[in-house]
């Protein structure tokens, strides 16, 4: 079945373009960053991972170098198909239910900041399903001046530049936000809908779920981890 449409969400470039507006190409080639540290420094050694909204690998490839086993979730076909050395599932992460939990869940990619409400507690509950009871789900929040510190760009030591242009409002207290991802032979963009969150916005949509923030794992807070809401501190 085809992964359904985002709407409000496009991309430009090379190759496949996947309805999210995520071109797989350029994923398959962003670098990955401090993920894989944020991850070893807050989850046990050798914990299995799920990470859902995995894409071509990115994080999912240095997690498995690391000793973690992962089960790698993604709703398109062709980033699944990039993925080496993980056990995959294709799914919509709002409707997965693997029927088993584990140590820790990881919803990476600004994806709790989904433009619909009622699809972020989609995703959260799916997170919930899946956890052991004294499990952790990180999760990638966006900085604090995300949508206001326009533009903005950094060029990574490969000759990626990678620009954030605009983030203009789409009603209702959404933005679009519009990329572009700058390699010496090609160019991508990819424009999405996003809700900013106020750190009480964010918790209230946790414990919505039946979750706490437990510790932000990085100095910016765009990193927390959190846990069952009933678990022990």
């Amino acid at each position: 079945m085809e992964p359904r449409k985002r709407a409000g969400h496009r991309g430009t470039g090379p190759g496949a373009i996947t309805p999210d507006g995520c071109a797989v190409e350029l994923y398959a080639r962003l670098p990955c960053g401090a993920e894989p540290d944020i991850v070893a420094g807050a989850v046990p050694a050798g914990a299995h991972i799920l990470e859902l909204g995995c894409g071509a690998g990115r994080v999912t490839h240095p997690l498995l170098a690391r000793g973690f086993t992962v089960t790698a979730v993604d709703e398109s076909r062709e980033m699944l198909d990039r993925v080496r050395g993980a056990r995959t599932r294709c799914s919509p992460i709002e409707d997965l239910d693997l029927g088993e939990t584990f140590e820790v869940v990881m919803l990476a990619s600004f994806l709790v900041h989904a433009a619909d409400a009622g699809t972020r507690q989609a995703l959260l509950r799916t997170c919930v399903r899946h956890l052991a009871r004294d499990g952790r789900v990180l999760i990638q929040r966006e900085g604090e001046d995300w949508h206001t510190n326009l533009p903005r760009e950094r060029v990574d030591a490969g000759g990626l530049t990678v620009r954030i242009v605009s983030a203009e409002p789409a009603g209702d207290g959404v933005n679009s936000v519009h990329a572009e991802y700058v390699f010496p032979d090609a160019t991508w963009t990819q424009t999405v809908l996003s809700r900013p969150l106020t750190k009480q916005q964010f918790e209230d949509a946790l414990a919505e779920a039946g979750l706490r923030v437990d510790r932000c794992l990085t100095a910016d807070r765009t990193w927390v981890r959190a846990v069952h809401a009933d678990a022990g501190g």
